[in-house]
């Protein structure tokens, strides 16, 4: 499908909902939260998924119910797509929304459309350092975590590769294919395939060796690589201590609320620096 023609309902009833990106969503929720009588909102969109009545409720917790629907919607849900999104909003009437954000779904659903058409192999451990010709894959940055909080490493990959800042995160789960020798691939990746390593600190990342061995490696790469490689983010209330041999360096921390306005754009220009 050619990039410069339009995308039709039954194009995009086959394009998954991950395709819209946080910019995307967030202009939806400021249409959709707001509770008003004159217009639909999130909780007749979440109804015409087959929400129930205490899963509503439960959504009425979160500070953006929108994007909590949306993000829940394609994880359970095999027929989330973006032309089932359009559907449901043509038939609660919000034909404003179909209107102001229609050029935003179609730019995001080329993105999408051309991304697949172009996405490299998942990495495999005897393609590192390999003298056949190919050039090994590169990223911006190497995401050290705990499987406890992948859901924050989600959100990263929609605020740093889905937006304008077009990042490229490596996320072992996602890009590096099972069966590899785990030491040996990930020592290849901080070292010489990622310019940066993020580290994400949370109790849960002092219990996990493989936290534990990367960000250690990432330290003993020589003088000054470890100012200029790593970016400690600390997501959300600690109970232990913050780790003693990463105190020397800035913390991105999300959990000041103060701050959280420009954190994943000061993280962004951290990655990009």
């Amino acid at each position: 499908m050619a990039c410069e023609s339009s995308l039709d309902e039954v194009a995009m009833s086959s394009i998954p909902l991950v395709a819209l990106n946080y910019n995307t969503r967030h202009r939806l929720s400021l249409y959709l939260n707001p509770d008003t009588v004159v217009a639909a909102g999130w909780t007749l969109m979440a109804e015409e998924m087959d929400y129930s009545y205490l899963e509503i409720r439960n959504f009425e917790r979160v500070p953006n119910p929108t994007l909590a629907v949306l993000e829940d919607w394609e994880k359970k849900c095999s027929q989330a797509t973006v032309g089932r999104l359009l559907a449901l909003l043509k038939k609660m009437e919000r034909h404003d929304i179909l209107t102001d954000i229609a050029p935003l779904i179609e730019s995001d659903c080329k993105k999408y459309l051309m991304k697949q058409q172009r996405v490299p192999p998942p990495l495999q451990d005897d393609t590192v350092g390999s003298s056949g010709g190919q050039v090994p894959e590169s990223f911006d940055a190497f995401i050290c975590y705990c499987q406890e909080d992948i859901h924050f490493v989600q959100e990263m990959i929609k605020r740093l590769e889905q937006t304008e800042h077009r990042l490229k995160l490596c996320v072992f789960d996602r890009d590096v294919l099972p069966g590899t020798c785990l030491w040996s691939i990930t020592s290849e990746l901080i070292e010489k395939r990622c310019r940066k390593m993020v580290v994400i600190i949370s109790d849960d990342y002092l219990e996990s060796a493989e936290c534990d061995f990367q960000t250690k490696f990432a330290l003993s790469l020589g003088p000054g690589a470890r100012e200029r490689r790593l970016i400690p983010v600390k997501y959300k209330t600690m109970k232990k201590p913050f780790p003693s041999i990463l105190r020397f360096l800035t913390v991105c921390d999300y959990t000041n609320p103060h701050i959280q306005g420009w954190f994943w754009e000061r993280l962004a220009k951290a990655l990009m620096k």
